[in-house]
């Protein structure tokens, strides 16, 4: 071989190789824009019948992206998607398969919709458990037929039980159709009504809830409480011959209790009319059983103070400036600023004519005037009324009294 034909297939190789380089460059470039705007989730099936390749993805009936390719593994079918990049999708997302009709293609939702937190990422596999396909309709033949098998003569109808069933129910809703739709109609109201005050039921429920917590957490006081009842309801059975006497005795008091009250009612009525008296003597002079209150407990004390145990006497020390006011000045003074009402009116009135005498008596020397005077060996002067001044109150004529 020449060199010339040498050179020439060189040549020819070089070029096929870098065709061949050119274009699988060229289709990892197209493979790598074509799935630069999408990424790639996978999922798990039990079934995946009319899910083919270039079926829709959708969220809330939205298309997002689209199946790339259906693979059967045993008892699971792996369905691989693909999804625009710029759709959200939850982490826990799962996949379902929708049958729009019965003869057109089924498509994979996604739910639930993102709000927050981690999203699904690129390559993303969704378990089986987080995967549902609809209930196919042969499936759905089989369980009716199933079920007319056990209600039909081979079954529950074997002997016409369920003809006897149906037969009854007819003749019981014969004529009853109005009263079964009022039946209806009301229980639909009884359920509007449910539902209107549903907020308040299960407030009801929480409620009841909260309560039965409680009890559970006290149950040790619960079973002390009804273990104490127990006991209490057994003391009472055992002396319920004795509570029965006690009850019958006290049946027969009041009995006699009613009948004194009616034979003695008029004296009653007195004896509440007096009380009443007596109670309001009380209420007006309220004022003073409080000072006398205050006033009395020091009293007390001091008589106990004065008193001389030794001699067994009560010693005390009178004060002679007391003295130099007649004392019955100022027992009437008193009578006259406060006159209590149960006061005979001829005391003040006496009060009111000596009243003249005794503004007009001298009063007393004090101590000290006393000792004054007896020192200078004369009398102090004697509390006596002015010359002229009789106790009626009138002035004496020809030269008074003497």
């Amino acid at each position: 071989m020449s060199m010339a034909s040498r050179a020439g297939k060189n040549l020819a190789r070089t070029v096929a190789i870098a065709c061949v380089l050119a274009l699988i460059a060229a289709v990892a470039v197209w493979w790598a824009f074509q799935h630069a705007d999408s990424k790639r989730v996978s999922a798990n099936f039990t079934a995946a019948v009319g899910v083919y390749p270039g079926g829709d993805v959708r969220m809330l009936g939205v298309t997002v992206g689209h199946i790339d390719d259906v693979i059967p593994q045993g008892t699971t079918v792996r369905v691989n998607m693909s999804v625009d990049r710029k759709v959200k999708v939850p982490a826990d997302a799962k996949a379902v398969v929708v049958a729009p009709s019965v003869v057109s293609d089924r498509y994979v939702q996604l739910t639930p919709t993102y709000t927050s937190g981690p999203q699904l990422s690129d390559g993303a596999l969704i378990p089986r458990e987080r995967t549902a396909t609809p209930v196919e309709l042969d499936e759905i033949y089989k369980s009716l037929d199933q079920l007319t098998t056990a209600l039909g003569p081979q079954g529950a109808n074997s002997k016409g039980a369920l003809s006897d069933l149906l037969n009854t129910s007819a003749r019981n809703l014969n004529g009853n159709g109005k009263a079964l739709g009022d039946t209806i109609n009301q229980l639909g109201q009884a359920t509007g009504t449910l539902a209107d005050s549903r907020r308040d039921l299960f407030g009801t429920v929480d409620n009841l809830q909260k309560f039965t917590s409680m009890l559970a957490a006290n149950d040790s006081q619960v079973r002390q409480f009804n273990q104490q009842m127990a006991d209490a309801t057994n003391f009472l059975a055992g002396e319920k011959d004795d509570l029965g006497a006690a009850l019958h005795e006290l049946a027969i008091a009041l009995a006699q209790v009613q009948g004194f009250i009616k034979d003695n009612r008029a004296a009653f009525k007195g004896d509440v009319d007096k009380l009443a008296s007596i109670t309001q003597v009380l209420v007006d002079q309220r004022n003073s059983l409080a000072q006398v209150l205050d006033v009395a407990p020091v009293a007390l004390g001091n008589l106990q103070n004065a008193y001389n145990a030794s001699s067994g006497t009560l010693d005390t020390r009178a004060d002679i400036n007391e003295l130099t006011q007649p004392p019955l000045l100022q027992v009437c003074k008193l009578i006259q600023q406060n006159q209590p009402k149960q006061l005979p009116a001829l005391l003040a009135q006496t009060c009111g004519q000596l009243a003249p005498v005794l503004s007009g008596a001298v009063p007393l020397p004090t101590p000290a005037q006393a000792i004054s005077s007896l020192q200078q060996g004369k009398l102090p002067p004697l509390p006596l009324p002015v010359v002229g001044t009789l106790l009626s109150g009138a002035t004496a004529q020809g030269g008074g009294h003497r």
